[in-house]
């Protein structure tokens, strides 16, 4: 029997785990607050793989645990400190923090509870005591956790990648027009969904790295970008389908090979939709089918035409990035 293991490796999200940990216990060392070692495990729930995450998280965890300081008076002070009223004061709790949207703060809440279950005396000291350790703790965890490495550079990359996956995909389909054979088995086309889902992921998450901004170019242009390859797929069985080959394959296969030379991240689209006008007038100006096997490949090149207009539209419809490309344009 073979053992798969994965490769060995300390991510950041790690490192600053264990630096949250040992400064918050510190800290609550420090501050001579009881049950000081609990900060550590306030500050580990609150560790989240982005900023606004772990903001949410810690407003979460520090509403549900006053929450939970306040069922502790109700059902230990009020009745008494015993198990069966943990039971109790757990089956009421959970709905409660769930219609209110704050159930992921219930193990914080519950270290709190567990706190004043055994110290079987809520008073003030021991509330001052609870409130110091749920700051330092989540506080921590927010301190550490505004450091978020730079994804700048593997968004670019997936960039470059997309547009290079795309251009190879119009050299294909021109392969084809030209030829009307090829040994593409498609794989860029796979390859390009699967690419486009994990950039638009780690675009959403540099979004969520910042408390500010609400958007991302790369994101829009990873959606602009999926839109198209939506067409690309559309026009896919079109050129698969036609029949025979007629003299305005030429026109449609000397535009896509002309746009497969310029897949950037510009938007300089207008161009390439003159372009493509120019291939309409050309397309009406050829003479006639004259037979239906020929009017069947026109209508659906035609059609093709038609699709490559609205990529062209989407593209344009884009803001782009800035670029030193003055032929940008798929």
């Amino acid at each position: 029997m073979k053992l798969n293991f994965k490769p060995y490796s300390i991510g950041y999200r790690t490192l600053k785990t264990a630096l949250g940990v040992a400064v918050a216990i510190s800290l609550a060392q420090l501050l001579q607050l009881d049950y000081y070692v609990s900060a550590g495990i306030l500050t580990i729930l609150c560790i989240q793989p982005t900023k606004r995450k772990s903001i949410r998280a810690a407003f979460s965890r520090f509403i549900a645990s006053l929450i939970g300081i306040l069922y502790a008076f109700i059902f230990f002070e009020g009745i008494s400190y015993h198990p069966v009223m943990i039971g109790v004061l757990i089956v009421l709790f959970i709905p409660l923090l769930v219609t209110l949207r704050f159930q992921d703060g219930f193990v914080s809440s519950a270290v709190i509870l567990l706190h004043i279950y055994d110290a079987k005396n809520l008073d003030m000291d021991l509330l001052t005591n609870e409130l110091i350790l749920m700051l330092v703790g989540f506080g921590t965890a927010l301190v550490v956790n505004m450091y978020m490495p730079s994804i700048e550079k593997k968004l670019k990359s997936y960039r470059y990648e997309i547009e290079n996956l795309y251009a190879s995909i119009f050299r294909e389909i021109v392969i084809y027009l030209r030829e009307r054979e090829s040994v593409w088995s498609g794989k860029e086309l796979m390859d390009a969904r699967k690419l486009l889902e994990k950039a638009k992921a780690l675009a959403y998450q540099d979004v969520e790295n910042h408390i500010r901004r609400h958007e991302n170019k790369y994101y829009h242009y990873f959606e602009m970008r999926e839109q198209q390859l939506e067409i690309i797929e559309r026009i896919l069985p079109k050129i698969t389908a036609l029949p025979v080959i007629v003299d305005q394959t030429d026109l449609v296969a000397d535009f896509l090979q002309d746009l497969s030379e310029h897949v950037h991240s510009g938007n300089t689209a207008y161009r390439y939709i003159s372009k493509l006008n120019k291939v309409k007038e050309n397309f009406a100006a050829l003479p006639l089918p004259d037979s239906h096997e020929k009017f069947l490949a026109m209508a659906e090149l035609y059609q093709v035409i038609h699709e490559m207009e609205t990529y062209l539209e989407i593209k344009q419809s884009y803001k782009g990035f800035q670029t030193r490309k003055t032929e940008a344009a798929g």
